[in-house]
């Protein structure tokens, strides 16, 4: 994979060694990509799941301390855990629309990657990166989404969309598969 200006030789894609995406990234990849790590990541479980517990355990405390006659304990956790709950779902897509801010300006991204890494370029911006750099990714219906680890903020997010063609989702899913561990 040649790294200069972001651009792969064609041979390399001929070969069958290097697939192509192109795509536009959008609000939604991201709140897909952070719903699917909220369900398959030990951390995204861990950060989805604080909040609602954090709240139970606080009413649960606070209605023994106070002698709460169970009815009102039963609805003070009811509501507390509906409210943390609902506070959980906007911080993700708060999250989300956050993160396609920072990408937003790019514009439209052509990323090229084979067992190396990936080269990914926009309008405005070109980066390669080594697979060393994620831990494991996870796939959704309409992304791959490339994890840096537990205590990592890195995350990728690659829209199947982009495909050149339908088997180059099998193929990147076949260098993923070789390069990162699959949640």
């Amino acid at each position: 994979m040649d790294t200069r200006g972001g651009e792969s030789s064609h041979q390399d894609t001929e070969s069958g060694t290097a697939v192509e995406f192109v795509y536009q990234p959008t609000a939604a990849d991201f709140e897909e990509a952070l719903r699917g790590r909220a369900r398959r990541s030990p951390a995204g479980r861990v950060q989805a799941l604080m909040a609602p517990l954090v709240a139970a355990t606080a009413v649960v405390v606070f209605s023994v301390l106070r002698d709460a006659p169970l009815p009102v304990l039963i609805i003070s956790l009811v509501l507390s855990m509906a409210v943390a709950s609902w506070g959980t779902v906007r911080g993700l897509r708060t999250m989300a629309r956050r993160m396609f801010s920072v990408v937003e300006p790019y514009g439209q991204c052509r990323m090229v990657a084979d067992d190396r890494g990936a080269v990914s370029t926009g309008e405005r911006v070109s980066f390669t990166v080594d697979w060393t750099v994620f831990r494991e990714y996870l796939e959704t219906p309409g992304l791959f989404v490339l994890l840096g680890g537990d205590r990592a903020a890195g995350v990728a997010v690659l829209p199947k969309r982009g495909a050149q063609n339908p088997a180059d989702v099998d193929r990147l899913r076949a260098i993923l598969d070789r390069s990162l561990k699959r949640l």
